[in-house]
């Protein structure tokens, strides 16, 4: 079972994307902790957000004050309500949340039934819930989870330590022949991808490049293939290397095999399904290229856009660092194709988020709430991609400094707050 947490400051926003499911019948609401029903048994948005407000006005100072969190069985589990209920609930306690609201939603409008928790880190007394070293309590609940419901085991690959940790090649620091063999080597080992496409853009990320290369040895064609350096900004830097020159591993023979292993096996990966719903979610509330790949990178996934000479999108791809998997929009979803970003960031045509609240609708107030932070997952020194050696690389692959930019932006809401 995988679990995912974000963190945000946007709750109604938070429950819109759930309570959408269930107004669409593609979801259900399992469980309400702290949470007072209703008479006829039927929920808004809004209701839900009123029973959230009485812990957020006590809040003293916690920034981020949502948690959203998914647990995602293997597509091969099969769970019942009151299974999905009590894993929520043992969860939450564990986690330190049991005496906190929180509802808890069933999500099947994909093929792998899941639950999404919807709660706030702070406490009626305004303080925030610690949260520290979320991560590995997370792991260790959901472990323990799947050996008492009998679920299968979907994380014995992420316990592994990596026995490499991969940088980005630096041509300013020589001996790019070896930057390049230290990544080029091992990384095909740890992610899953399905074309030559996908593998460059894994590879982008680290600085690299891979280019075939045809030609004619004794009246026989030759296909062979090359790896050259990149700057930040993906030029080139380096003289050609030949991937013999780093094992046969590294080769176009061998990655041609590579590529039609995968293709079942991602297919039926449940870290697809986790993807899709935090790319769409990051489409729902976000309202430009730059704040959607931003929020993607603070989950560990990273956005690689492909461009013609006259700027028009024709590729987008999604590096999953916590699935260990690369995929193409379309591959996720036909709603996620290049096509359908290219409509939006160059045309300016976003992808309507359709409300099935009551009439009186609040889509005016959603479109002013700061959308842009609604989830963060766990902090950096807790991720288990600390350990991997790639989330130092993560902010830099976008070429922009987040941490510079969220700061600015905390101290733009703290005049605007001096001035009220």
């Amino acid at each position: 079972m995988i679990a995912k947490i974000g963190k945000g400051s946007n709750m109604y926003g938070a429950i819109l994307y759930n309570q959408q499911k269930v107004d669409n019948e593609n979801g259900a609401v399992l469980l309400l902790n702290k949470i007072p029903d209703t008479m006829n048994g039927r929920y808004s948005t809004q209701y839900f957000n009123k029973c959230f407000e009485p812990y957020l006005s006590a809040n003293i100072k916690t920034e981020k004050t949502v948690r959203h969190i998914s647990l995602n069985p293997d597509p091969k589990d099969k769970v019942s309500d009151e299974q999905f209920t009590k894993m929520a609930e043992e969860y939450m306690e564990r986690m330190g949340y049991g005496n906190q609201p929180y509802i808890v939603f069933k999500h099947t409008d994909i093929d792998r039934t899941h639950i999404h928790i919807v709660s706030t880190c702070v406490g009626i007394d305004g303080k925030k819930i610690p949260d520290d070293y979320d991560h590995p309590r997370s792991m260790a609940i959901c472990r323990d989870l799947e050996t008492k419901y009998s679920l299968n085991k979907a994380t014995e690959q992420e316990q592994k330590q990596f026995n490499k940790v991969f940088k980005p090649v630096n041509h300013k620091n020589g001996d790019i022949k070896s930057q390049i063999a230290s990544v080029v080597r091992h990384l095909p080992k740890y992610y899953n991808f399905s074309t030559m496409g996908s593998y460059n853009a894994l590879l982008s990320l680290f600085n690299i490049t891979a280019e075939e290369v045809k030609g004619e040895r004794n009246g026989q064609t030759v296909n062979g293939l090359v790896y050259v350096a990149l700057d930040e900004n993906g030029n080139k830097v380096s003289n050609p290397f030949k991937a013999s020159l780093f094992g046969k591993d590294t080769g176009v023979a061998q990655l041609q095999k590579r590529f039609e292993q995968p293709k079942e096996k991602m297919k039926n990966n449940p870290a697809r399904s986790v993807l899709k719903n935090t790319v769409e979610l990051a489409m729902h509330t976000t309202n430009n290229e730059t704040d959607f790949r931003k929020q993607l990178t603070e989950q560990g996934i990273n956005t690689v856009v492909r461009r013609n000479i006259e700027g028009r999108i024709y590729g987008m791809t999604f590096i999953d660092h916590e699935g260990r998997a690369v995929w193409n929009g379309s591959q996720l979803d036909r709603n996620l194709s290049a096509n359908m970003f290219n409509d939006w960031w160059n045309n300016g045509n976003k992808p309507e988020l359709k409300i099935q609240d009551n009439p009186v609708s609040k889509a005016n107030e959603i479109d002013n709430l700061p959308t842009k932070h609604l989830f963060e997952l766990l902090s950096q020194e807790h991720s288990p991609n600390t350990d991997l050696g790639l989330f130092t690389l993560l902010p830099n692959a976008q070429g922009e400094d987040y941490e510079e930019e969220q700061f600015a932006n905390r101290m733009k809401k703290k005049k605007s707050q001096r001035r009220l």
